[in-house]
């Protein structure tokens, strides 16, 4: 699906540019160049990765998607993917869970975390049916479990493995996006699910699944990340409009926590989620925005470090060389 939003113009423009982007990337290699005039900004297009109900929905739920440059929007069906295209230059960012720019890291993908936000609520889930006899994460050894390869469930599930004692090996892991991954679980060809909201309250609500363990029991940090593509971020004109819509996208995150119902129904509206499901999704927390900072940066190396030692990475990850910190304390994070 690609949409494109109307230019309109944009009060507070000239801000914008006095903030300015210029500077040096923390990673080093993409030079931060300076922001452009608000003429040549509105000849931009920027391409943006989103997931279904995700970055879209929300901006223009809380009416912010009136943007001063064209945005290009394309969906994907989960993390990896979208940074793939980021990486090649199809789309400019996007929004992930905390694992897909590991993955992306350990590929060397031309990539850079450039904003950190955080779940409130229970986020990723490991689901079992039901009528399932695991009780307890230990008793996964053995199991079929399901997860869409370097996916923010995939961190939480190898985070699980490790706390019950387990290692990747002593289950069997089968690699499905979401909608693949429902049927697959609805029709018990796997003993378990890892996923991610607003799929973890439909199967609670529609397949009558049951939470075998989820983010409140400290099994995941519960970051996600917007990320560019390094071209992107040496395109003066896309570095302009990638700091006005992280601005945006911070402020709608802030409103979605204060608007639950509004939100709720926006999303039901956009995705096709039942209105049910879209309140208990948004009754789970809300995603706000953090500093990109070493506490966060450590975390994600901590979760890298665990998927380098279960082979499942060849070879170590160093995160912080693709952070790139240009656009804090101009985009709305904090703790």
């Amino acid at each position: 699906m690609r949409l494109r939003n109307a230019l309109l113009p944009v009060l507070a423009l000239g801000a914008l540019a006095l903030a300015g982007c210029g500077g040096t990337s923390s990673a080093g290699t993409t030079p931060a160049p300076q922001a452009v005039s608000a003429a040549d900004l509105a000849k931009v297009t920027l391409k943006v990765g989103d997931q279904k109900g995700g970055s879209q929905a929300l901006l223009e739920a809380a009416g912010l998607l009136n943007t001063p440059y064209k945005i290009e929007w394309s969906t994907f069906t989960s993390g990896p993917p979208l940074l793939e295209a980021a990486s090649a230059g199809a789309v400019d960012l996007g929004g992930v869970g905390n694992t897909p720019p590991i993955f992306s890291a350990a590929a060397n993908a031309k990539i850079a975390v450039v904003q950190a936000a955080q779940h409130t609520g229970p986020g990723d889930a490991l689901l079992v049916p039901e009528d399932s006899p695991i009780r307890d994460a230990k008793e996964l050894k053995g199991k079929t479990i399901a997860v869409a390869k370097g996916s923010s469930a995939h961190g939480q599930l190898l985070d699980v493995l490790i706390r019950a004692g387990l290692k990747v090996n002593d289950v069997t892991i089968t690699f499905l996006q979401p909608a693949d991954a429902y049927t697959a679980f609805t029709q018990h060809r796997v003993d378990a699910w890892a996923i991610w909201d607003p799929y973890t309250s439909q199967a609670l609500l529609e397949a009558k699944a049951r939470s075998l363990v989820d983010g409140s029991s400290g099994t995941a940090n519960g970051y996600s990340f917007q990320v560019a593509g390094r071209s992107a971020l040496g395109d003066a004109g896309k570095n302009t409009a990638i700091q006005d819509y992280l601005s945006r996208l911070a402020k709608a995150q802030k409103w979605s926590d204060s608007h639950k119902d509004e939100w709720a129904q926006a999303w039901s509206k956009v995705t096709g989620l039942k209105p049910e499901v879209a309140r208990t999704s948004v009754g789970h927390g809300a995603t706000l925005p953090i500093p990109l900072d070493d506490k966060v940066i450590a975390s994600e190396q901590q979760l890298a470090d665990a998927f380098s030692d279960a082979k499942v990475l060849p070879g170590k990850v160093k995160f912080a060389d693709f952070v790139d910190t240009r656009y804090e304390d101009k985009t709305g994070g904090s703790r």
